[in-house]
């Protein structure tokens, strides 16, 4: 494992450029030398409240530059992060805070107080990290010492802690073999700070000399991405398998600004990539594979057209990574064969938070090899050396980028007094409307309030984790063995929850039906229909705010959007905006609009 830190390869950074932009949000610009002294000075503060090494703090903040300076602040202590969504609700914090134990949560100053922290547990962000000065202290990071908890889904209920260090992100990061990143590079940092892919897209760039180009929206809109990577004039962009999906089958202009565009999370499909890649012969397109335990990425591939015939490999493994594909016993499988795949190497994390018996069941010591771990995915190896996916060993899922172990979502659904019994599948797997489904049979004379069930889920898990399809049914099927019959509920499509009443849609309501009507690929007639109970979800609805801008020719948040679920409660704000885009005069008339807009990103737009 490499022997440098995060806050030592940054400080190499400003020594070598210190005048070389280092991070911007587009309202605030950070050099290199600002970025390292403003970090110097928070972690000074820090210290002064007693945080140091094997502390853990919070970070709940928006994206932004004060977010990097305090990631970079609070490594220099000796502490590591927890990172946390300010989209997750109130319990969900409470647990990871509490799993991990938190000393400290650095934030912003609204996002602590919805979180219910108080004052004692907190300290407020400012743009440059905080107004508070203090004697400046030596960088305490140590390698072996861990940087990052990211808490990911678990199979029992619970969700687990993954513990990062420091050497493992150095080499994910500084790796010759990894996408090549040089000053004149701008990576775009757009991804939650709590998936993992942010710490690509943060410290490589700043690793490497280039600079980060912060995405200031909440949840950035297709269009909103665009936007972005003009203003900042982005060279390399990270997505999820299903995000570039999405982006390839509207022809986004996207692509044709970048340099180099990596794809991971699920499995990239060969006819979105080859599309791409004919549009764009320029683009340098690559499929990265990997889980959290391995920091980020473990294997890299750089798609060719001629990949796109076919199932798209995962790669090699590269910097101090290596991956062995085995059998049962825990022997080799001969070239061609599938088998489990296992990681070993500099990138492997220590373990899981408090989790020792998982620890031990996931990462082993083998012989010849040293400590590896077991991924659960399955893989074999091809002629040529690169490894191909090829499944899952256990029932955990991929889900439009998010890991998801069904265990957790079924054991918070045991918690509601209603269910009786809970499987959770995906239905339609591997394709756009994709969705994760909560199968239930409920308890005598609980009836069928499944919006109601929904919305108190949503009070304890993370919206990734709540299903966007509801069934309920008499009773849940079983294999011949006596088991849940999980392939015969994920074929099943479900009767559905949906409402029954449909009252007279105005023309703005009828647009925005239209529209979701396009997008859940049914019928959407009445006014007081919820997205969510539909069964969509935020890539879909992402596709539908871009078809609505294209209707309409205003622009309607994701924010927004899932804020406000319903037609009537969507077609609101669409006036608001249309009234406001026709100036104090109310020029328009917002319940008849002309006709499409268009759009420049979405010339060949279509499903």
């Amino acid at each position: 494992m490499t022997t440098a830190t995060l806050p030592a390869l940054i400080a190499r950074q400003a020594e070598r450029q210190p005048d070389a932009l280092a991070v911007t949000d587009g309202s605030t610009v950070l050099t290199y030398r600002e970025l390292v002294d403003a970090a110097a000075q928070l972690s000074a503060v820090l210290t002064a409240r007693g945080i140091g090494p094997g502390s853990a703090v919070g970070l709940l903040c928006a994206r932004s530059t004060r977010l990097v300076v305090a990631q970079l602040a609070i490594w220099r202590t000796g502490a590591h992060v927890l990172p946390l969504d300010p989209a997750y609700p109130r319990p969900r914090i409470a647990e990871m805070t509490s799993d991990a134990g938190v000393r400290l949560v650095l934030g912003d100053k609204a996002l602590l107080a919805e979180a219910g922290l108080t004052e004692e547990q907190t300290l407020v962000l400012t743009d440059h990290g905080t107004d508070t000065t203090g004697p400046v202290t030596p960088d305490a990071a140590d390698p072996a010492a861990p940087a990052l908890v990211f808490y990911t889904s678990g199979s029992t209920g619970r969700a687990k802690g993954v513990l990062v260090p420091h050497g493992a992100v150095a080499d994910l990061v500084t790796a010759p073999d990894a996408i090549a990143l040089g000053p004149r590079d701008r990576v775009l940092f757009h991804s939650a700070v709590t998936f993992d892919a942010s710490t690509f897209e943060l410290w490589a760039p700043l690793a490497r000399g280039a600079a980060v180009a912060v995405s200031p929206a909440d949840r950035p809109t297709a269009e909103e991405l665009g936007r972005d990577v003009e203003r900042f004039g982005v060279t390399t962009l990270l997505l999820t398998s299903a995000l570039f999906h999405h982006l390839a089958a509207r022809q986004s202009r996207i692509f044709g600004v970048l340099r180099t565009v990596a794809v991971g999370g699920e499995v990239l499909s060969p006819e979105h990539a080859g599309a791409v890649l004919r549009a764009f012969p320029w683009l340098e397109l690559v499929n990265v594979y990997g889980p959290t335990e391995a920091t980020t990425f473990t294997t890299l591939h750089r798609v060719t057209r001629a990949d796109c015939a076919g199932a798209i490999p995962i790669g090699r493994t590269f910097g101090g990574a290596r991956a062995l594909v085995l059998d049962e016993q825990l022997a080799p499988v001969p070239p061609g064969t599938v088998g489990e795949l296992w990681i070993a190497g500099d990138r492997l994390a220590q373990g899981y938070l408090n989790r020792p018996e998982l620890t031990a069941e996931r990462f082993r010591e083998l012989p010849g090899v040293g400590r590896a771990y077991r991924s659960g995915d399955l893989a074999r190896r091809l002629p040529d050396g690169t490894l191909e996916f090829h499944g899952r060993t256990d029932e955990q899922v991929k889900l439009r980028g998010f890991r998801i172990e069904p265990g957790e979502v079924e054991h918070a659904l045991l918690q509601l007094p209603e269910v009786a019994e809970a499987a959770v599948v995906v239905r339609r797997a591997g394709q756009t409307d994709a969705a994760l489904t909560a199968c239930l049979v409920l308890t005598e004379g609980a009836g069928q309030a499944v919006d109601t069930l929904r919305a108190r889920l949503a009070e304890r898990l993370p919206a990734h984790l709540v299903p966007t399809a509801w069934t309920v049914l008499d009773a849940l099927p079983l294999t011949g063995t006596g088991k849940v019959d999980r392939r015969a509920l994920a074929a099943d499509e479900p009767a559905g929850q949906r409402p029954s009443g449909a009252g007279a849609l105005t023309p703005i309501q009828q647009v925005v039906a239209e529209a979701w009507s396009r997008g859940l690929e049914r019928p959407i007639t009445d006014p007081a229909a919820d997205f969510l109970a539909e069964g969509g979800h935020s890539l879909l609805a992402m596709w539908v705010v871009d078809d609505l801008r294209e209707d309409l020719g205003v622009e309607l948040s994701l924010a927004d959007f899932l804020g406000h679920p319903t037609v009537v409660g969507q077609a609101e704000l669409l006036e608001r905006a249309l009234r406001e885009a026709d100036g104090p005069d109310g020029a328009g008339d917002p319940a008849a609009p002309e006709g499409p807009a268009g759009s420049d990103d979405t010339p060949g737009a279509g499903r």
